[in-house]
């Protein structure tokens, strides 16, 4: 038996290789030059505007300061200012004692008993507040999102209000409303309750922008409206994000609302201007500490209960 061995074909170099390869460096570092320059480019004018904000914002502005000798000197406004900051610190501090620790204290809180009752009082503004945020920025994302809204009509009319909304800061909204409504805590939730809808509100519509359409097409091929294609096939997607900024905006709510009690909209906030109309110093770090505690208080709350919402309270 006898075996034949068919020849090898012929070894053929593509001569069109070397010349592939080399375009293919080539435009990779016409490329690579673009994006430097590009970067360069963007570096340079970032740096500029943030040079030109800085100039505008008195960051460079020289001022004259009294040295301890008494005179008067040219000093760069910064370094001539760090020093009075510690000072302001300096004078919130209370003394507090070993000997007499319990009753510096007291001394510190003296006015414990008012600042818990407008603390409350603050709570439920901030929760009041963040109720009206979340119901008219939840109703109003759906429309506001390019994905979701019935036209565009409906679209432009919806994102215009909501930037109205959160572009008036919630303290000229609380002086519009103490005008309208008189001093006291329904100012105040009226005023972060509108803010918060139009913040809320953006960040739901962007929630919305991104989510998966095929369930909504399901429940339009099914004969659903435009309701029930967001009830069923929406919804469901954006509630674990809906949970997580409703949270962090109670949060931010309990810090607005010890704010514009300032301006007579209830709360802490005009304990606040009391205390630096006196220039009881003491009292303002005795309220700011007031307020890290319950905003640390809520902070871990809200991370249990959202944990607990989602299905992450049985993870490691």
């Amino acid at each position: 038996m006898t075996f034949t061995v068919a020849p090898m074909p012929p070894l053929t170099v593509d001569a069109a290789a070397p010349s592939r390869l080399t375009q293919f460096e080539l435009d990779f570092a016409t490329k690579r030059r673009q994006a430097r320059r590009n970067w360069a480019i963007g570096t340079l004018v970032l740096v500029s505007l943030f040079a030109f904000s800085a100039w505008i914002g008195d960051f460079f502005k020289i001022t004259q300061v009294t040295m301890p000798d008494g005179a008067r000197e040219w000093r760069w406004i910064i370094p001539a200012g760090l020093p009075r900051l510690g000072e302001y610190v300096s004078q919130t501090l209370p003394t507090l004692r070993w000997d007499s620790f319990w009753s510096d204290f007291g001394a510190w809180f003296w006015r414990w008993k008012t600042w818990l009752k407008l603390l409350w009082e603050t709570v439920l503004i901030a929760f009041m507040a963040t109720t009206f945020g979340v119901v008219g920025g939840f109703l109003l994302s759906f429309p506001a999102a390019r994905n979701l809204s019935p036209n565009k009509w409906v679209l432009w009319l919806t994102r215009r209000l909501l930037e109205i909304t959160r572009t008036v800061p919630d303290i000229v909204w609380a002086l519009i409303f103490v005008f309208c409504f008189s001093v006291g805590p329904m100012a105040g939730v009226l005023a972060i309750g509108t803010h918060a809808c139009g913040a809320l509100g953006k960040l739901y519509s962007e929630v919305n922008e991104n989510i998966d359409m095929r369930p909504l097409e399901g429940v339009k091929a099914a004969g659903g409206t435009w309701f029930d294609q967001i009830r069923y096939g929406a919804v469901p997607q954006v509630l674990p994000n809906i949970i997580s900024y409703t949270l962090l905006r109670f949060e931010i709510n309990v810090r607005s609302s010890s704010i514009i009690g300032y301006v007579g909209a209830g709360g802490l906030g005009q304990e606040f201007r009391t205390a630096m109309s006196f220039q009881e110093y003491t009292d303002l770090s005795a309220l700011f500490l007031i307020i890290l505690a319950t905003v640390i208080v809520i902070d871990y709350g809200s991370e249990k209960l959202r944990h607990k919402m989602i299905g992450m309270e049985d993870r490691p």
